[in-house]
């Protein structure tokens, strides 16, 4: 547990205590009476419950309709399967202002739902929810996907033989062997959308609004940092009681189970059922994934006299003495693979160490693991806000001066992608049979080649899936990394979101078209790691 401990003490909670203190302390005095105006606010007890009550409210409806999609890429076997599971990664590394946008042109006014129908949701909290299905979908599909590939198909279908009916087989023997991906899913989507901002900020407007957004308002508009800060402290405990209710709860129901390689679960589909399955789950693809992103695409084209490729021809010009850019716009591609990359390492890294940490220690560790745990993921629970404006405060004096460093960016988006590791990979880890390794071990083997030669030929779908996500929401973070990345090495959804901070159709063009560049660059960088990981997977 060192290295993690460590890691998350010195680049999140020494910033995050920095900036809080900024806000409640003041000449050398604590003001702590603030706690309590703020947390008796009935304003603030309202923002609380809608924060609360939308990420439910999303979380449930993700699953409702990710799981069906679980299965279908765990089970079958179909053409360009691939390709579409890296294409449905690609709404996680979006900039969220730019979701915001897209689902605006479908669901407001003059949008593709009111031109076909005069049906508008922008006004709705539906178009919240709608917008963090198509954030998260992916997230229930990879993770619970992932152990769903490795489960064998023969227990559900020896309990059916035994006369168990299908859905019998599923809630008795499958479901309780996916409860911990299939919780550890809904732990993530519940953070991402308890911690909302961009989605809320665009399509809620002046009627709904998240704990993050509040702060941003505190912060960048009022100029309170006393308020800001308290709401903060409230979105930890409220953060850090839901991951202790769920490291409680959780861990009782995990058990070893039986792994194989997922090439030998994964058929082509049979009968009319399974058939409509899969037609269902791809036209639900096609309707929540694909859709709002050829709004985008389509945007990109479209200039004041037609479609046009203008747009993309400015993002390679050298900008001028009023730009906000000091290079040419199109380098942030390289900047955002570089810092991907870098941060992909550090949080397989941490997030491997961890999950070994939490595997290994077991019911030995008792309430020192499961704190652990809830430690390793309170970084998706923070405000981003907060996160980036203590980096600037903080890690700006010596030993730890990385201001002017561009290691900065990678640390920030590594700690939003050490969680996602440590959740794909612990499910996993804690299935593989103990007395496999126990076995290993009386044979001569030392630990090192146990691990190598036991748990990472059964861990290493999980851990191309970890990398997967580790280097998604690092390619997209936004949220930290606009505050700490250096004026002439942008990243992508910066550059984006600083075309959207300036007027003009040539602004909004180029946003649009690094928007459609950022989900090409994704979906080939997810192909390329999906067919790396499917061809190391078939070696082992």
């Amino acid at each position: 547990m060192a290295v993690p401990v460590v890691f998350l003490a010195v680049f999140f909670g020494y910033p995050v205590a920095v900036i809080t203190a900024r806000g409640l302390k003041s000449e050398g005095h604590w003001h702590l009476g603030r706690l309590t105006e703020v947390v008796t606010d009935p304003d603030v007890l309202h923002v609380l419950w809608f924060t609360t009550w939308q990420a439910a409210a999303s979380t449930a409806l993700t699953l409702a309709l990710g799981l069906p999609g679980a299965y279908v890429f765990a089970r079958f076997a179909f053409p360009g399967k691939r390709l579409l599971r890296a294409v449905v990664t690609v709404p996680f590394v979006l900039p969220t202002v730019v979701v915001g946008t897209a689902f605006l042109a479908l669901l407001g006014r003059g949008g593709l739902l009111d031109e076909l129908w005069g049906v508008r949701l922008d006004t709705t909290v539906w178009a919240i929810l709608l917008a963090h299905v198509f954030f998260n979908y992916a997230v229930v599909v990879r993770t619970v996907g992932g152990l769903w590939a490795q489960l064998d198909p023969r227990q559900e279908e020896a309990a059916r033989v035994l006369g168990a009916g299908r859905l019998a087989a599923w809630r008795r023997v499958t479901l309780p062997a996916l409860a911990p991906a299939v919780a550890a899913a809904a732990l993530m989507v519940f953070l991402f959308s308890f911690t909302s901002f961009g989605v809320v900020q665009i399509l809620g407007g002046p009627h709904y609004a998240t704990l993050e957004v509040e702060i941003y308002r505190q912060t960048a508009q009022l100029l309170d940092l006393p308020t800001a800060a308290v709401l903060t402290l409230v979105q930890l405990a409220a953060v850090a009681a839901l991951l202790m209710v769920h490291a409680r709860t959780v861990r009782r129901r995990e058990s070893t189970l039986r792994l194989v390689d997922p090439a030998l679960t994964a058929r082509r589909p049979r009968g009319p059922g399974q058939w409509a399955l899969l037609g269902a789950v791809l036209v639900q693809i096609a309707l929540l994934i694909l859709l709002p992103l050829g709004v985008l695409v389509r945007r990109s084209f479209e200039g004041p006299d037609g479609y046009t490729l203008d747009y993309y021809r400015a993002l390679g010009s050298v900008p001028d003495s009023g730009s906000a850019f000091l290079t040419p716009p199109i380098d942030a591609i390289g900047n955002s693979l570089r810092y991907a990359a870098v941060a992909t390492l550090i949080a397989l890294l941490i997030g491997g160490l961890a999950a070994a940490a939490l595997t290994l220690g077991g019911k030995r560790g008792g309430r020192l693991v499961r704190g652990f745990d809830a430690l390793l993921m309170l970084p998706l629970g923070t405000s981003a806000v907060t996160v980036g404006f203590g980096f600037l405060i903080a890690l700006d004096e010596p030993p730890l001066d990385l201001r002017a460093s561009w290691l900065l960016v990678p640390l920030a988006q590594a700690l939003v992608g050490v969680p996602f590791v440590v959740r794909t990979m612990v499910p996993v880890l804690r299935a593989v049979d103990h007395r496999l390794r126990e076995a290993a071990a009386v044979l001569g083997a030392a630990p090192l080649r146990v691990w190598r030669e036991v748990d990472l030929p059964l861990v290493g779908r999980a851990l191309g899936i970890a990398a997967g996500f580790a280097f998604a929401v690092s390619l997209g973070e936004f949220g930290a990394t606009v505050f700490i990345a250096r004026p002439d090495n942008p990243t992508l959804p910066v550059a984006v979101a600083r075309f959207l901070g300036r007027a003009g159709d040539l602004n909004y063009g180029q946003a649009m078209a690094l928007s459609t560049i950022l989900m090409l660059v994704c979906a080939v960088s997810l192909f390329v790691l999906e067919r790396i990981r499917t061809q190391h997977a078939g070696e082992f």
